[in-house]
Order: C-alpha cells, then sequence, then structure tokens
C-alpha cells in the first residue's frame, strides 16, 4: 500500500468533508444519487466512444493500481546497476554464454531483462543490443501510458457532464418560475451539485491518477534504458569498472553503485 498516495486522497477528500461540515447543518442537500449517476455514467460512456473497451478497462483497474507502491525505486536502479556489473564479471570470465540459465528465471519475473539477456547470448554487438532494448523500452512505455491518457480525458469530461445536467436543471427550474420560491431553491441547488460531483471527480481521483500512472511509466522506461546500456556495454565485454561508471551516470551521485565498496563489505563479512 502506498501511504502518500493513501494519505494524498484522504486529505483531498477530507478537505471537501470539512468545507461540507463547516458550510451547513443540512448535510444531506451534497448527496444527490442521479447527479452521481449523470456524472459516472456519461464519463464512462464518453470514454467508451472514445477508446476500445479493453483499454478502457485497464485503465480504470489502473487507477486503483496507484494506492500500491511503485516496485521502481531509488534502491532497485542501484540493485540493477550491481546485478549488471555481477553479470559483467561473469561475461568476462566465461562468455554471454554463461548467463543462458538466468533467462528462464528472468522471462517470469522481468520479460524486458529477460528479452535483453536473451539478446547477449545470442551474440549481438552492444550498438545491436542497445537499439534494439531502446526500441523495446519505447514501445512498451507508449503502450502502457495510453491508459494513463484515458484517465486524464475522463478527468477532462467529468466537469463537462456535470455543466450537462445542471444546464438541464436550470432550464427546468426557468420552466417553473411560476411556482414557489422553494422550489427554485431546491431546483437550483440539485443542477449545482452536479457541477461540484463532476469537478471533484476530475481533480481528486482522475487527473491525479492518470499524473501518478504517467510519472510511474517514465520511471519504468528509464529503468529500462538503464538496464539496455548496461546489457549493451556487456555485449561489447567492457570492464565491469567501465559499466559501472557507465551506468552511474545515469543515477543521482546518492545512489551510485560503489564496487569498492560492495567488496570491503563482503571481505568484512567473510573476516567476521
Amino acid at each position: 500500500m502506498s501511504v502518500n498516495t493513501m494519505l494524498g486522497v484522504l486529505f483531498g477528500f477530507g478537505l471537501f468533508i470539512g468545507a461540507v461540515l463547516l458550510s451547513t447543518n443540512n448535510y444531506i442537500i451534497f448527496l444527490s444519487l442521479p447527479s452521481l449517476l449523470m456524472v459516472g455514467g456519461g464519463t464512462l460512456a464518453a470514454a467508451f466512444i472514445s477508446y476500445e473497451s479493453r483499454y478502457v478497462l485497464l485503465g480504470l483497474k489502473n487507477i486503483l493500481s496507484i494506492l500500491i507502491i511503485q516496485r521502481v525505486g531509488r534502491n532497485v536502479l542501484n540493485f540493477e546497476v550491481g546485478r549488471i556489473i555481477r553479470w559483467g564479471y561473469v561475461v568476462q570470465a566465461k562468455g554471454p554464454l554463461a548467463l543462458e540459465q538466468e533467462i528462464k528465471a528472468l522471462k517470469r519475473e522481468d520479460k524486458f531483462l529477460g528479452f535483453g539477456v536473451e539478446l547477449l547470448v545470442t551474440g549481438y554487438n552492444g550498438t545491436e543490443v542497445r537499439n534494439i532494448m531502446g526500441n523495446a523500452a519505447d514501445c512498451t512505455f507508449e503502450r502502457s501510458v495510453v491508459q494513463a491518457d484515458i484517465i486524464k480525458n475522463m478527468g477532462a469530461t467529468a466537469p463537462a457532464f456535470g455543466m450537462i445536467v445542471t444546464l438541464v436543471g436550470l432550464v427546468g427550474m426557468l420552466d417553473n418560475l411560476s411556482g414557489e420560491l422553494s422550489e427554485l431553491g431546491k431546483g437550483m441547488s440539485v443542477a449545482l451539485i452536479t457541477t461540484l460531483y463532476g469537478v471533484l471527480f476530475a481533480r481528486l481521483v482522475f487527473i491525479p491518477a492518470a499524473s501518478k500512472i504517467r510519472q510511474r511509466e517514465e520511471i519504468k522506461r528509464f529503468r529500462n534504458y538503464l538496464v539496455a546500456e548496461g546489457l549493451a556495454l556487456l555485449a561489447d565485454r567492457k570492464n565491469p569498472r567501465y559499466v559501472q561508471d557507465m551506468m552511474n551516470s545515469f543515477l543521482d551521485p546518492a545512489i551510485h553503485f560503489n564496487i569498492d565498496q560492495q567488496l570491503k563489505q563482503r571481505a568484512g563479512g567473510k573476516a567476521a
């Protein structure tokens, strides 16, 4: 569970609920099932009209995924550099074919990395590995952000449907001008609630979720570029220390991998 995301959601809706509690004692006026159905149903209808249903369903599923902790973090990037360097020593001593046993396990855990190691074992040179894996990283990213774009579009659509119902309510209210003023007030209240729902869904659900999904996919793409560069260097039989320095150039200095430090820690552990 992503604690920060959950706290953000709770804080955002908490502010809305707090504003309601402070503004009126008649809380029930902020609950309107027809308004909720119109905003939610209209937004979904527009999404299914605009995009293939498979991608819309994946997008809705991904809204919930933002509550899960991002797997690719800073420590993971440091780990990837260390793993590539370890493979570098293996390749330097025994050649790329020595990594063949890694492929089966990697294809279950990390298909992108498994594909890259398979290219390395096949015998492609560094330039070829870099080009193929770079293309795979870009295409994976483009496929993944389709869902973020759909959710972002839903964020733009929700307020529009809220406004549609508001206009319908206003037309009905104006048609009833000859009636009692109390009824006009109720009609105006229901009309405005729908606009409120539309803005609330857009600004606290759809748009933030789309932004987080895109950011996470950008982080994954960066990680894929990182391992692609590492495997390309292994394909060219570069020295592990050169691999380390080249891969570290992608990273924040605070998380640079250090071969010497790792060796000292291992030596200390054996001595103990």
